[in-house]
């Protein structure tokens, strides 16, 4: 390293030191990013348990399969018993595709794959995301790992993880814009928006920032709130043109009225658990607010924050503060705040050499085929994982004894029967369908509550799944109109008796 003469901001000579590391410097700092990349996969493979029992990829892998086997897209629901023929879009139709093809190929493996790869392309964005904006190699390295330590939690096999990696790439886009002043970088988030939007409904979170920016220009001129980064026009265009672009999809407009009924749901958020508010029980919550505090008070050490900024981590706040299924947000937008605002006026960005991308590519690969087999990532395991938890024997003793139906299930469950049983499951994950009564209803029977007898899908059920440990289950047990057929540690069969 040597040492640059450099102007400090009021015009008088510095010295700061030069920052091109050499070249056993520049290796090192390769092999520290690509385990820094590899380090969410080895996450994935060791809590695998997460991908065996996720609750909603039963009905998507199914779903995968109605269109494959259709040539079409649902437009009414195919699989629920409670809501037959009720309009439901599969608008994460493209996800579903890849995930029943990831099924195909690699069985239960595929679902660990797909997690622990894009969990590396996550990983990969928000650094590449940090250290363009921070140009101290330690720093940058420190802040992608507190926000994987937050986004961790996401890690499993759904279709947000698309969500979190175009956000992030959205950001860096902006950002790029912001600095170098040139429309054509927005050319490349129309493209984005059409994808996304076949892939997950949360590109909604996208658009939200993308109005950020566009209104910033305008905020700037009317109150004197910062500089205007960027003209009005450019931005409202890419603006409209994103909000065309998700119209790309099988069901048109209809995208945005899923949207807005997932968003507007305030059941869901009391009683899914995913969809909770941040419960502080855990060091990833408390590294979050921390993180949310160090930004705000970095970006408000300035008289004058920009409207983007301020607005941007307000945004991130109330989503991820509001549903702890959406921390990655604050997490994201907090770590890029923080290391834009440490970053020091003498500091300069290094010189990469190409040859260490595939340095880090091979460092990254490396790890992640070790960690696959040390870890002992496997279907027989990630079987052994399921049974535990989901109704594997209890789906093997309904099919061999061929119980009918109707079925009476719960929840949590849903997913899974509609993959493995193909009866119609009385209820499942896709709340958007079921609305909040049904839900509320299916939680307060299986809770045991006052009413639990006079629910409907009970009274006409003539086959139901229980978890084990339900109160419901052991008031079934004491109940003349059904009779204990199978049970195991996760599950227990109930069929109707017959009349005599």
């Amino acid at each position: 390293m040597g040492w640059l003469q450099r102007d400090d901001p009021q015009g008088n000579e510095v010295q700061v030191q030069d920052q091109n590391p050499g070249w056993a410097d520049q290796a090192a700092r390769a092999a520290v990013i690509g385990l820094l990349l590899a380090a969410p996969a080895l996450m994935c493979f060791r809590g695998l348990g997460s991908c065996a029992v996720d609750p909603d990829v039963g009905w998507q892998l199914q779903t995968g399969v109605w269109i494959l086997h259709h040539h079409a897209f649902p437009h009414t629901d195919p699989f629920s018993r409670t809501e037959a023929g009720t309009a439901w879009q599969a608008y994460s139709w493209l996800f579903d595709l890849i995930l029943v093809k990831l099924y195909t190929w690699f069985n239960l493996d595929g679902l660990v794959l797909y997690t622990a790869a894009m969990a590396v392309a996550i990983t990969a964005a928000v650094y590449r995301l940090v250290s363009r904006v921070q140009p101290d190699f330690i720093k940058s390295v420190f802040l992608t790992g507190a926000a994987l330590v937050c986004i961790s939690r996401d890690f499993t096999p759904r279709p947000w993880l698309f969500t979190i990696l175009f956000f992030a790439l959205e950001l860096d886009l902006l950002l790029e814009f912001r600095r170098a002043r040139r429309a054509k970088i927005l050319f490349w988030l129309s493209p984005l928006f059409a994808l996304w939007a076949n892939l997950h409904i949360q590109f909604i979170d996208g658009l939200l920032m993308l109005g950020i920016a566009a209104c910033e220009p305008l905020l700037a001129r009317w109150t004197k709130w910062g500089d205007s980064p960027g003209t009005v026009r450019s931005l409202w265009i890419a603006l409209a043109a994103c909000i065309a672009a998700p119209l790309l999809n099988p069901y048109g407009i209809g995208i945005y009225r899923d949207a807005w009924i997932l968003g507007s749901q305030p059941g869901v958020l009391n009683t899914v658990g995913e969809m909770h508010a941040l419960a502080f029980r855990s060091a990833g919550d408390y590294l979050l607010l921390f993180l949310a505090l160090a930004a705000s008070a970095l970006l408000f050490r300035r008289s004058r924050p920009t409207p983007f900024e301020t607005l941007l981590l307000a945004l991130a706040a109330v989503l991820s503060f509001r549903s702890q299924r959406d921390a990655w947000v604050l997490a994201i937008v907090a770590v890029v705040t923080i290391a834009a605002k440490l970053q020091e006026s003498a500091e300069r960005h290094s010189r990469t050499p190409a040859w260490t991308f595939p340095l880090t590519l091979i460092t990254t690969a490396a790890v992640f085929v070790t960690g696959f087999f040390a870890l002992h990532v496997n279907n027989a395991r990630m079987r052994a994982l399921q049974a535990k938890e989901m109704p594997v024997q209890a789906v093997e003793v309904v099919k061999q004894r061929r119980y009918p139906g109707p079925l009476f299930n719960d929840y949590n469950w849903g997913g899974y029967l509609i993959w493995q049983l193909g009866q119609p499951v009385t209820i499942d994950g896709r709340a958007g369908l079921y609305g909040d009564a049904s839900i509320a209803r299916s939680l307060a029977t299986w809770g045991g509550g006052p009413h639990w007898a006079s629910d409907p899908d009970l009274q006409s059920a003539a086959l139901i799944i229980a978890p084990m440990h339900d109160a419901l289950t052991q008031l079934l047990r004491m109940d003349s109109r059904f009779q204990l057929v199978y049970e195991d540690k996760a599950a227990v069969v109930f069929v109707r008796c017959s009349p005599k």
